[in-house]
């Protein structure tokens, strides 16, 4: 099994498989039904999760083997998030009509639903495996405890009623998450319990467009936004190490800062990474953290040199790519 797993999707009906060192497509996997909206691959690299309308698909990534493993059917709309927990043992979805759905991988049906009251954008797990955070379309975030099957908290974090909350993200220490409202502004909390969160801080982006994706590295020393402005910006996370000429982001809330931090309580731009052309949908980080994939509707994914902001590899594909998903992580 090959050591580095990199995988492209969108608009083509396709996903795509690529010898990431040589900008090489060594498979293709058609998935007529319809686009793929996410992707996520097993922590063993066994399995890729596809998710489309309405439904959520399995693939075997090792094989040639065009057929899915396992199709989920249950969902009424659009499939926005998907993701698996650490031992493959269940996947989550989100969608469109208002659910997240949690599948036990050796049965079709859903185990568990939680009703949203709106269309789930985003939907990450959190690092111990027992809370799922989502984010919707009319602007909550909400945190659901698997093991008292509940939800335990409702935040509207922008008061702006047409935003709407397109990506949430959980760091790998759990230290910090973040909710991105279209409107270009991400909220962060540490979260102290799946009861209590705790505000951190505000920050606007600046993008002149709207705000599609927000991700951790896994060493949590960065924050990646994605944008329709055909941008990715990069930012160090607070509490992190500075970085050279730092350039501090404005905050939303004055108030919810430390002047005398000195960066400890905010965002910090660290640079923004401008060579696509039409929106940047997803991306996703190397598991050291020095590498980006960017996926974009100018037909292209991009691997990027973190540190230097350089363009290392562009994968090509024949119409917009919504979705990327990597693991390269040593097993």
């Amino acid at each position: 099994m090959s050591s580095v797993v990199l995988a492209t999707a969108g608009f083509d009906h396709k996903i795509r498989f690529w010898e990431a060192s040589k900008e090489k497509c060594t498979r293709v996997i058609k998935y007529p039904d319809s686009q793929i909206n996410a992707l996520a691959i097993t922590a063993d690299k066994h399995y890729i999760a596809a998710a489309g309308n309405p439904h959520a698909k399995i693939f075997e990534v090792a094989t040639q083997n065009s057929n899915p493993v396992r199709s989920y059917d249950a969902h009424q709309g659009n499939v926005t998030a998907v993701g698996f927990q650490c031992d493959s043992k269940w996947m989550f979805t989100g969608s469109e009509d208002k659910t997240v759905k949690i599948w036990d991988l050796r049965a079709p049906r859903a185990q568990r639903v939680y009703e949203c009251k709106a269309g789930v954008n985003s939907v990450v797990l959190h690092p111990n495996q027992t809370e799922l955070i989502s984010g919707d379309q009319n602007g909550n975030v909400r945190v659901w405890d698997l093991q008292a099957n509940a939800c335990m908290q409702e935040i509207v974090p922008d008061t702006d009623r047409e935003a709407s909350i397109q990506s949430v993200a959980v760091a790998n220490d759990a230290s910090l998450v973040v909710a991105a409202s279209n409107r270009g502004r991400v909220f962060c909390w540490n979260p102290l319990s799946s009861k209590e969160y705790q505000p951190r801080c505000i920050l606007d982006t600046q993008h002149s467009g709207y705000l599609l994706k927000c991700i951790f590295s896994p060493d949590v020393s960065r924050l990646v936004t994605c944008s329709s402005d055909k941008t990715v910006r990069v930012w160090q996370s607070p509490g992190a190490a500075t970085v050279s000429d730092p350039a501090p982001a404005p905050a939303e809330d004055p108030s919810s800062m430390d002047p005398d931090a000195h960066g400890a309580d905010q965002f910090i731009l660290e640079k923004s990474l401008e060579k696509h052309q039409r929106w940047v949908w997803d991306a996703c980080f190397s598991a050291d953290s020095a590498y980006l994939v960017t996926a974009s509707s100018d037909y292209t994914a991009r691997l990027w040199d973190v540190h230097t902001g350089d363009v290392i590899r562009n994968y090509q594909s024949q119409m917009a790519v919504t979705c990327v998903a990597l693991n390269d992580a040593s097993t």
